[in-house]
C-alpha cells in the first residue's frame, strides 16, 4: 500500500464535491511525473490526503481512497477539451486517470501548520518549487498527519 496527497482547487472540485458525489475520476493531469504515479504506482485501496490548493487557505481538507486503477484519460482524445493532446492516440494514450472515493472530511490542516512540524520536513508538498498535483506520502508522515487531524 502507498499513501498519496492529491491537490485540487476547491473552486474546480472540492472535498464537499467529492462528499456529494461519493467518487470521481481524477482526470486532466498533464504532468508526466504525476501521471506515472497514477499509472504505475497507485493501487485500489491506497489512502489519499485530499488537499485544497490555489485558494485563500491551502491545506488538507479530507481523506479519500483510490477506487479504480489507472486507465486512459478520455479528455486527451477530445479536440474540444482543454486537456486535448493531438499526439495521443487510443493505441498509444499519453495521459491516464484514476478514480477516488470519498472517505471523510477533516478539519482543514493548512499548509502553514504542516510547515510547523519537524516530523513533516520531507513532505513533498512542502518542498520549494513543488507544483505536482499528486505526490507520495511516507507512511510515517501519513500516521503523523492522521494523529493531528483526529
Amino acid at each position: 500500500m502507498r499513501y498519496w496527497l492529491m491537490k485540487s482547487e476547491p473552486s474546480e472540485y472540492s472535498i464537499d464535491d467529492l462528499q456529494r458525489d461519493g467518487h470521481t475520476v481524477w482526470s486532466g493531469v498533464r504532468n508526466y511525473q504525476a501521471r506515472n504515479f497514477m499509472r504505475d504506482q497507485m493501487r485500489v485501496g491506497d489512502p489519499v490526503l485530499f488537499y485544497h490548493s490555489s485558494c485563500a487557505t491551502p491545506g488538507i481538507a479530507g481523506l479519500a481512497e483510490v477506487s479504480a486503477l489507472a486507465y486512459p484519460d478520455e479528455s486527451q482524445f477530445d479536440p474540444d477539451s482543454d486537456y486535448f493532446d493531438p499526439r495521443a492516440t487510443r493505441a498509444a494514450p499519453r495521459w491516464f486517470n484514476v478514480e477516488v472515493q470519498f472517505k471523510r472530511k477533516t478539519r482543514l490542516m493548512p499548509i502553514a501548520e504542516l510547515r510547523q512540524y519537524p516530523e513533516l520536513a520531507t513532505l513533498r508538498i512542502l518542498a520549494k518549487g513543488n507544483r505536482l498535483s499528486i505526490t507520495p506520502v511516507d507512511p510515517e508522515e501519513w500516521k503523523f498527519i492522521l494523529r493531528q487531524l483526529d
